[in-house]
């Protein structure tokens, strides 16, 4: 009996049919960026079609964002006001939080999800403060982190998502959290965030790369698997709902074993470097747009449940066209 496996890869609606791996719009991210003043949307230079919004210009983007099946967002705050230890961070006017404000007042319904971090609040561009002898240190700085993440959630945020690798962080913003009354606001921890330079283009997004040295010391080294996993486990122990793997794309074995090792959603983040390359090679017709779809249901396949991609706003379309083949 001969054994053909191409006898269900014969039609569209069979291959359809026996899909292994989907990719749908609810499980989407789409990352923000918000800079003061009224009427700007200025596309970053380094991320084509990516774009510095104000608060009055993200409000009118919402329903572009809906009709294109985006559910949540992620904000993040390009901002001059910054401070030694980035307690401006936590300032109940500042951009994420009156961000924040707009999206939950708008009939656009969003999951408003926002990074916490100190370095694009910080003079010096690190994600931590440091002592006198540049050591970390670590309590000041998980205080820091707290009051910010307390901040959004005040502001209304659905989830907060800590990004800044730091030791114990996850628990010390749990606590805040719930002591403070938002026991219902989630974490999505990055878990697992690499010294990566795939982060190039996102450094001009947000203004925030560091005026001295180098994040190796608190992000982790490329090279390391099983690191990961600690971290992961770390995180999860002290109250993470959601860990993430950054960047995606150079990391899939990393999203396979999260998959594979825990009980909680595993989310990557397809980073600004991954965006630009695939971007540029699409708009250069080195490949063709089905590569981007391809990059996605990559991360899929190795067991992420959510992605958060600068190509939300191309994925429906991506999605509709590749059920058609």
């Amino acid at each position: 009996m001969a054994k053909r496996p191409t006898r269900l890869r014969r039609t569209s609606p069979i291959r359809q049919l026996v899909k292994e791996n989907r990719l749908h719009m609810d499980q989407i991210i789409y990352p923000i960026f918000l800079v003061a003043g009224m009427g700007v949307r200025e596309e970053i230079g380094s991320m084509k079609d990516q774009y510095h919004l104000s608060i009055d210009m993200l409000v009118k983007e919402l329903p572009l964002l809906q009709s294109k099946g985006i559910a949540s967002v992620l904000i993040f705050a390009s901002t001059d006001h910054k401070s030694i230890d980035g307690r401006s961070g936590s300032a109940p006017d500042g951009l994420v939080q009156e961000g924040i404000r707009a999206i939950k007042s708008s009939p656009v319904k969003m999951t408003v999800i926002a990074d916490v971090c100190l370095c694009q609040y910080k003079e010096d561009g690190h994600c931590c403060i440091y002592k006198e002898n540049h050591e970390i240190d670590r309590p000041k700085t998980l205080e820091v982190l707290s009051q910010v993440a307390l901040s959004y959630a005040e502001a209304g945020a659905d989830m907060v998502a800590p990004s800044d690798m730091m030791d114990g962080r996850v628990a010390a913003i749990r606590k805040v959290l719930d002591v403070q009354g938002y026991e219902h606001v989630a974490i999505m921890a990055y878990s697992a965030k690499y010294a990566s330079s795939f982060y190039g283009p996102f450094r001009e997004a947000a203004h925030s790369a560091p005026s001295f040295g180098d994040r190796k010391s608190y992000q982790m080294d490329p090279a390391n698997r099983r690191e990961a996993l600690r971290e992961i486990d770390l995180d999860i122990e002290e109250g993470a709902d959601i860990v993430m793997v950054k960047p995606a794309m150079p990391y899939l074995d990393i999203i396979s074993d999260a998959a594979t090792r825990t009980k909680v959603p595993v989310a990557a983040y397809q980073v600004s470097g991954e965006y630009a390359m695939i971007r540029s090679a699409v708009d250069q017709r080195q490949v063709d747009e089905r590569a981007i779809y391809e990059s996605l249901i990559a991360i899929v396949r190795s067991g992420a449940s959510i992605i958060i991609s600068y190509f939300a706003k191309d994925i429906q379309a991506l999605i509709d066209k590749e059920a058609s083949l």
